[in-house]
């Protein structure tokens, strides 16, 4: 059973990721990198863009999700209904955090329910995946999907932060059979993420051969995890050996490439470090079909649900504007858009 210290844990990775500097020092996502060729002659109005998409069976206004956050506290709870009561205006999806406290604490289930607000939505369960190594199961993750009603269980991998978390779970061996057994027994679609420091060509292989049906590199370059856990640490020790991680992992535009090497029709999804609507479009022409955010709409949805719709529209538009300035009406056409590599 979980103790008052896993409350105490959600809402100090609430509190860091708002008030310290949890990015990497110099690491980047690697998207700055990329310019589109730009169309002078695009061929098209700005009415006739459609950035609107299809994602594992679900009507997307855009490729966007809501990665995957919190829950679990009051505050968490809070921050998830603003957070899914934007996602249903903009149809857009949502992946919920960690609903683990859900079978150890069910009181604290109403912190991911959010159907009442978000009846429409793609909504994505989450369960560490080293967790199914630590007594939980097909019918653990069935139970989660079926509390939230979730349209698919997101499965995250974050080997690095267990290690340097005081109270992590670092039993990673023997995982992939397991992950195997929920992508075969769960009836609905079981997304592989990583939590930022991206998914390499190997785990791809070894995630696909399992029967995923979708991935999400959640690349380096955005919020680095073993940064938050820095800031938890107690010990000269502990903080030392945390800070030597601060610039590892695969930056995204490479964790992205690396994925779509192995395999180009696997759904995908671009998270660590995205920003804004450019970002994504990169992400689209690189091989991506969404793009998720994280850090940008914690900080609006904190600051207020009116902050966090206005972000939503910016990226939105700032999406509908590289497109046109692409020559691209859709995502398809966005996809074949041409970029220019500036590796200076």
């Amino acid at each position: 059973m979980p103790t008052a210290g896993t409350s105490a844990r959600k809402d100090d990775h609430i509190r860091i990721n708002l008030e310290e500097d949890v990015t990497f020092a110099t690491t980047t996502t690697g998207l700055e990198d990329y310019r589109f060729v730009h169309q002078a002659l695009p061929g098209i109005d700005l009415a006739d863009v459609d950035p609107a998409t299809h994602f594992l069976g679900h009507a997307l206004s855009m490729p966007l999700l809501i990665s995957s956050m919190t829950g679990g506290t009051v505050r968490a709870g809070e921050i998830n209904r603003t957070l899914a009561a934007a996602a249903q205006e903009a149809c857009i999806g949502m992946g919920l955090g960690s609903t683990r406290v859900i079978l150890e604490h069910p009181e604290l289930a109403w912190t991911f329910k959010v159907r009442d607000v978000a009846p429409d939505i793609l909504l994505f369960a989450n369960l560490g995946a080293v967790q199914l190594n630590y007594g939980y199961d097909v019918d653990a993750c069935r139970r989660l999907v079926d509390v939230t009603q979730a349209d698919a269980l997101y499965l995250h991998l974050n080997p690095l932060q267990e290690a340097v978390q005081p109270e992590g779970d670092s039993r990673f061996a023997g995982l992939l059979r397991k992950i195997e057994t929920v992508c075969r027994h769960l009836d609905v679609p079981v997304v592989v993420k990583e939590v930022g420091w991206g998914l390499s060509d190997g785990a791809a292989r070894l995630l696909l051969s399992a029967g995923v049906s979708a991935l999400d590199v959640a690349g380096a370059g955005g919020t680095s995890w073993s940064q938050v856990e820095y800031y938890r640490q107690t010990s000269a020790s502990g903080r030392e050996i945390t800070a030597a991680f601060h610039e590892w992992g695969i930056p995204t535009e490479e964790s992205i490439r690396m994925v779509r090497d192995v395999d180009v029709d696997i759904p995908l999804v671009a998270s660590g470090g995205l920003k804004t609507g450019i970002d994504i479009a990169k992400c689209i022409a690189l091989g991506a079909d969404c793009g998720s955010l994280a850090g940008v709409m914690l900080r609006a949805a904190a600051e207020s649900p009116e902050a966090l719709r206005e972000r939503i529209h910016i990226i939105r538009q700032q999406l509908t504007i590289a497109m046109f300035a692409t020559g691209s009406a859709t995502l398809g056409d966005l996809r074949a858009a041409e970029l220019l590599v500036d590796r200076a």
